[in-house]
């Protein structure tokens, strides 16, 4: 059940495509351990969130941003009881690594080098890309979104580590993965699993976890979440995406997809049809709240006198 007050909107705008956007406020909800194919650009407005990155919790407060590589496992929750408001967008890898080709020294695949980073320039200019695609202003959009990356791969970016695999435990777990992924809507028990690769039940949970940041389990609810994410963009029904890979019903999906996600999959098909009819930009909210439209943008005007205007130039105040 969510708590009263939290809401959510997480929608695409065509004119930045390998881009998804978030826009909410959560009080008690919790986003279980999970990853994404894009990058995570969290600009914490209000509250504090807090997440598990690579063994520990850190806290992302007003003023910051959480910053998640792709792929990379992480949770996600309320730091303080009021919970925390922000805004994200999700840049795909492709986007991220054409602008630092453009506007870096990085070699390699980018990415950031350390989950927060304490920037309330970076968190205004993160706030006016989505102000920007409410307005249909695509030219500011685009302009912030490669302003932002750019300065957040100059403070905290870096090359990612290439992924090697060298012994046979991480060997064994790819073969895992690969037989997941082929058999998603009816997996085998992890004995069968690990039978049919040559190894233990506990052997393999050791090495998938080593490798992925998670048992074969979690990562399987995970990577159902992210096909029904595909099949729902390609215009499939929730109730049959849901059978298609591998939940029992849609109640199933709708509570795995919001605990992942943050809206569930009616919500979010209904943002990615609007995408393509720019005449409607309602603002879908999450669970209890998707029946309503939010009578204002986020931040409030207090906030907005705060952070540079959405149609301003940025390169006055210290951006790159």
């Amino acid at each position: 059940m969510v708590a009263s007050g939290e809401r959510a909107r997480h929608w695409q705008y065509a004119e930045l495509p390998g881009v998804d956007l978030l826009r909410a406020r959560y009080i008690r909800k919790t986003f279980v351990r999970h990853t994404h194919e894009n990058f995570v650009i969290a600009a914490i407005a209000d509250g504090v969130e807090v997440f598990h990155h690579r063994g520990t919790d850190v806290h992302a407060g007003a003023g910051a941003l959480a910053l998640v590589n792709p792929d990379t496992p992480h949770t996600g929750r309320a730091g303080v009881p009021e919970g925390w408001r922000y805004g994200a967008v999700y840049p795909s890898p492709e986007v991220v690594a054409a602008i630092a080709a453009e506007t870096t020294t990085i070699r390699g695949t980018p990415g950031f080098v350390s989950p927060v980073l304490d920037d309330p320039y970076t968190v205004g200019l993160i706030h006016q890309v989505l102000r920007a695609t409410d307005e249909g202003n695509a030219l500011a959009a685009d302009t912030m979104l490669r302003v932002a990356v750019t300065r957040l791969l100059r403070l905290n970016g870096g090359p990612l580590p290439r992924r090697e695999v060298r012994t046979a435990g991480t060997r064994i777990a790819a073969r895992a993965r690969a037989v997941l992924e082929e058999r998603m809507a009816e997996p085998p028990t992890l004995e069968r699993l690990a039978a049919g690769l040559g190894t233990s039940p506990f052997a393999l949970l050791r090495a998938f976890r080593d490798a992925y940041g998670m048992p074969p389990h979690t990562w399987l609810t995970d990577a159902r979440v992210r096909r029904a994410r595909h099949l729902l963009d390609a215009g499939t029904a929730p109730a049959e995406a849901a059978v298609a890979v591998g939940f029992s019903d849609q109640p199933h999906l709708n509570r795995h997809f919001a605990r992942i996600v943050g809206v569930p999959p009616g919500a979010y098909q209904r943002e990615r049809k609007n995408v393509q009819d720019p005449g409607r930009r309602p603002h879908v909210t999450s669970d209890a709240w998707q029946n309503k439209q939010l009578s204002r943008t986020w931040p409030p005007k207090a906030e907005e006198n705060r952070m540079p205007p959405s149609c301003g130039t940025p390169w006055g105040s210290g951006s790159p």
